[in-house]
């Protein structure tokens, strides 16, 4: 068995697990995820941490990344995940449209950016948006694709970038 998947995860106060039998539920303060079950990997809870055990001689690859969906699972339902973006460009902004988030990103066209169930989107700045949610993977998507309306360019480097991104910027073209 993996070193990841000995490890055992600790549920917080207010967070529940429910094993079924062919899936994982976890359920918090911040909304509920749900994950199916790998044959072979089972998953006990005891007095509030949660163990992975890999059945003899089932195929045990599967140990540290169902250890680590149920681990980013517990923490989603319990503080949640964000993504920091930042608009770097003259006339770049975002704004919220309700629950849209309307994008300036330097086109002829407003970009308008739906957000899916589960995400909510924040703008502290004109220049900065928040991408919040339990979900760990739908975070970081709903941020990639925000990102890929504009990615930054390598001379300036104007774009949508995440915080601390850094960007290597070429040398332009000498006459």
């Amino acid at each position: 068995m993996s070193r990841v998947a000995k490890k055992p995860i600790s549920l917080p106060k207010g967070v529940e697990l429910k094993i079924a039998e062919d899936s994982i539920s976890v359920k918090g303060p911040k909304g509920a995820l749900t994950t199916h079950a790998i044959p072979g990997i089972s998953v006990a809870v005891d007095n509030g941490t949660v163990n992975i055990n890999v059945a003899e001689g089932a195929d045990d690859k599967f140990g540290g990344t169902i250890r680590a969906l149920l681990a980013n699972m517990v923490k989603g339902v319990s503080d949640g995940f964000e993504r920091k973006l930042e608009l770097v460009g003259v006339g770049y902004r975002a704004a919220m449209q309700g629950k849209d988030l309307n994008l300036s990103l330097g086109f002829s066209h407003p970009v308008l950016f739906k957000a899916p169930e589960g995400i909510s989107l924040e703008t502290p700045s004109q220049t900065e948006i928040l991408v919040k949610g339990s979900d760990k993977q739908l975070v970081g998507e709903v941020a990639a694709k925000i990102r890929g309306y504009r990615p930054p360019e390598p001379y300036k480097g104007k774009g949508v970038r995440y915080s601390g991104e850094k960007i290597t910027l070429k040398e332009a073209k000498k006459a």
